[in-house]
């Protein structure tokens, strides 16, 4: 549950000002716990940044609620009755496909992380993180970074390198070539870093940051950083130990 005590957090701070400038951000709260949801809504809602637009309590009202209110943002658990979150994030992806969604969940199986990718999702955070920290992993999702737990992260890159040892013997395709910069900037992704993080490390602008993941998911074919590590991985293009 979503406690007071920071654990494993989204990614570095980023402040109001960063995107106040534009309208607030609207969020769609979905999770069959109404004191989860109503507390969700109490800390977003003290955001100048951000404003609810609705909540739904399963994925049946979820997809109901993001079709009347296209919310920029969906908070969404992975396992509610009547229907799951990851069934739900397919179908509001393809009835609001400008809509970012972020699994927020207590399940750590990473079969629910990757079928959350596979639906679509931008982020896949553990309830474990502090609530203060939602609102930043809200911003940074819709400035369209991915977000996962570090400790999701982990497991998501160890069992696919496991993936990678057991299928050395695997047909081999051609896959499209990335420049040197757009290898440096995929491999600082697939560690988590956020966008500004990188161009700090690599000694480049935030924009020309955005610039190159821009290009690497243009070449790769994808739609997201997390697609875009896993392809990387899955495909040798990173060397993962």
């Amino acid at each position: 549950m979503v406690d007071d005590q920071s654990a494993t957090g989204p990614g570095p701070m980023a402040t109001a000002g960063d995107t106040a400038t534009h309208e607030p951000i609207r969020v769609l709260v979905v999770d069959d716990h109404a004191l989860f949801r109503r507390g969700l809504q109490m800390v977003l809602q003290a955001e100048d940044d951000i404003v609810v637009v609705g909540e739904a309590s399963d994925g049946t009202e979820a997809v109901d609620q993001a079709s009347q209110t296209t919310p920029d943002v969906v908070l969404m658990d992975v396992r509610m009755p009547r229907r799951g979150g990851i069934d739900a994030c397919t179908a509001i992806k393809d009835t609001v496909p400008s809509a970012k969604i972020i699994m927020l969940t207590i399940s750590d199986e990473e079969a629910d992380l990757y079928e959350a990718i596979k639906a679509g999702a931008s982020g896949y955070l553990l309830k474990e993180i502090s609530i203060e920290e939602v609102a930043t992993a809200i911003r940074q999702v819709h400035d369209g970074q991915s977000l996962i737990s570090p400790s999701m992260a982990t497991k998501l890159l160890t069992e696919f390198a496991s993936m990678i040892k057991k299928t050395d013997t695997r047909q081999q395709v051609p896959t499209p070539r990335l420049t040197d910069r757009e290898m440096e900037v995929l491999k600082l992704v697939a560690k988590g870093l956020a966008n500004r993080d990188i161009a700090r490390q690599l000694f480049i602008s935030e924009n020309t940051v955005k610039n190159h993941v821009r290009n690497i998911l243009e070449k790769l074919q994808l739609h997201s950083r997390m697609e875009a590590v896993v392809y990387a991985v899955r495909e040798k293009l990173l060397e993962i130990t």
